[in-house]
């Protein structure tokens, strides 16, 4: 989003929202010597490891290593996109995000927002003011639904007729080829449009900000298909969005897991019956961009499909996709109902509390191996052996070595082979355990290396890139390892001077430079303010040293013979100097 918010503009608006005052806007805080401090909101603990600094507006925890800009806490705490961080900030700050430097397709997606919302609007009242509206309200209630839920979701209705929705559009001055574009319109091989949706009651679709952004049409009485879904467009991809989320969303914002079901019949009941965590995708199988957007809402997912064949083919592609993403603390499971039901018969059954309970459910591993298992003869050695050899390629795309650990002892259980062998065969360690990936030491400045360090400084207090100068930032880059980091850090202080670290960080968002950035920005230093400055220039005479010692090293290592009078010289000050 960079190229298309100008990046001084971010620069501004962080420099006049205080970061304190948001965070505490959300949780409470307590004066930390220059610091505050509070309970992380994004793990759970009973110690204060969650710091937020005024001076470099930023916040880190300590515990599980969350930080960020007010952007950011904004983007995690409340689960938004970058863009709408960044449009909710500007608001509270009384400021307006350029527009100007948007390219022109996101101001044509502009454009078919506003399209669907006049045709979301006259669908809706075609279920309250058509002559043919009886038919759609009849099906409605006949499915069991309350007029209440169907105006919480917007539902409407399609009449019969070939030009209704266009000649409805054409009035408020959008023409033919502006619907087609948004998918409402469909053109006629020998020349004009008709409308796409005809005699269907109308399930508006939002993106997470509430926009509409396509329809799906369920036929109220005969004729195919059943359902019918807007085509893809600039704003829709059925691949990426999941109907339901804006309302689970909307309902509670700290949602701890989200149930993934088939239809949108299912969603608008089980909201009904008080269960509004749920979702569905649109017609299509289980993306990987779906999963991705579920595991920045919560840390858990539950796939709840019917219990027959094609359920079951569905739950399998859902697992097949969640396998390379579960890690830390995102889990992932499988509720199956019972034959003949689906989660809207399910839940008018059974009730609310009872509906899940219903359902056949297993964790991640169990399916997978409780559906390897039917593939193989359990009762012979060759099909125990089988079976392992069958769930190797599954549980080695697991990239947390805890949670493979743990479908390693349940495949351990039902081949009866050895657990440690099971852990070689999957690049576990053989004893009963894990070795976990030694955490980075995030607060000794001490063992960072002489660039780290002058990193480190010059990340918290920009101010010092006036010590610094193009002549030694050039000469470190060419002779030591981070060299270059430190010459892209101070170039940019020195093209922009940020008024904060936080400021100074956002202009490496989403670049590999980000994460080693940051880790560096929340360094412990130990320095007091007043000591920087000396702290820094002792940094940079070490430094130059240092790049002075590499410099000779790699000179002597060329034949001296082979060694210009440029480099002569070099080495006979060096060995002078020392």
């Amino acid at each position: 989003m960079a190229g298309r918010i100008p990046e001084q503009f971010i620069a501004d608006l962080l420099a006049r929202v205080d970061i304190v005052e948001l965070v505490e806007g959300y949780m409470p805080l307590r004066k930390a010597g220059k610091d505050f401090q509070g309970l992380c909101p994004f793990h759970g603990e009973k110690t204060p490891s969650f710091t937020v600094s005024r001076d470099k507006q930023f916040f880190h925890c300590f515990g599980c290593g969350a930080h960020g800009s007010a952007i950011g806490f904004l983007m995690k705490h409340r689960n938004l996109e970058f863009v709408e961080a960044v449009e909710e900030l500007a608001g509270v700050a009384g400021m307006e995000v350029p527009r100007e430097a948007r390219s022109q397709r996101s101001s044509g997606s502009r454009d078919l927002f506003t399209i669907l919302e006049h045709a979301r609007a006259f669908y809706e009242a075609q279920l309250r003011q058509s002559s043919e509206k009886q038919l759609a309200v009849d099906y409605l209630k006949k499915r069991g639904l309350s007029g209440e839920i169907a105006k919480a979701f917007r539902l409407g209705f399609a009449p019969s007729g070939w030009r209704n929705l266009l000649d409805t559009l054409n009035a408020a001055g959008i023409s033919e080829e502006q619907a087609e574009r948004a998918g409402l319109a469909i053109k006629r091989e020998r020349g004009g449009y008709y409308d796409r949706f005809r005699e269907r009651v109308m399930f508006p679709i939002h993106d997470r900000r509430g926009r509409v952004i396509g329809f799906g049409g369920r036929v109220i009485e005969n004729g195919e298909p059943k359902y019918l879904n807007s085509p893809e467009t600039e704003v829709f991809h059925k691949g990426r969005e999941l109907y339901g989320l804006h309302e689970a969303l909307a309902a509670n914002r700290k949602l701890g897991s989200l149930l993934v079901v088939e239809g949108y019949m299912d969603v608008v009941a089980l909201h009904q019956f008080g269960l509004p965590n749920v979702v569905a995708t649109l017609g299509t199988a289980v993306t990987r961009e779906h999963l991705d957007l579920l595991f920045r809402q919560v840390p858990e997912v539950v796939f709840c499909f019917d219990g027959d064949a094609a359920g079951k083919r569905a739950a399998w592609r859902a697992l097949e996709n969640a396998l390379p993403l579960v890690e830390g603390n995102r889990a992932v499971r499988f509720a199956f109902l019972p034959e003949g039901h689906d989660p809207d018969s399910a839940v008018r059954e059974f009730g609310a509390e009872g509906f899940l309970k219903a359902a056949r459910q297993f964790g991640l591993a169990d399916y997978l191996l409780d559906t390897l298992k039917l593939e193989v003869d359990l009762t012979t050695g060759d099909g125990r052996a089988r079976l392992i050899e069958r769930a190797k390629p599954y549980l080695t795309q697991i990239p947390s070595q805890s949670h493979r650990a743990g479908a390693v002892r349940t495949l351990a259980d039902l081949s009866k082979f050895d657990e440690d062998l099971i852990r070689r065969e999957l690049g576990l360690n053989p004893d009963r355990g894990f070795t976990p990936r030694r955490a980075p030491v995030l607060n000794r400045f001490t063992s960072r290396s002489l660039e780290e360090q002058a990193l480190a400084m010059l990340l918290q207090m920009p101010s010092l890139a006036a010590q610094l100068d193009e002549e030694l930032v050039g000469f470190c880059r060419q002779e030591l390892r981070d060299g270059l980091t430190l010459l892209e850090v101070w170039t940019s202080i020195q093209a922009r001077p940020p008024t904060s670290t936080a400021a100074l960080l956002e202009r490496w968002r989403d670049d590999p430079l980000e994460e080693p950035l940051a880790a560096l920005a929340t360094l412990d230093l130990g320095i007091p303010d007043s000591a920087f400055e000396s702290q820094f220039a002792g940094a940079l005479a070490r430094l130059r040293s240092k790049a002075e010692e590499q410099r000779f090293a790699r000179i002597k290592s060329i034949p001296f013979e082979q060694w210009t009078d440029e480099q002569r010289d070099i080495v006979r000050n060096y060995k002078r100097a020392r």
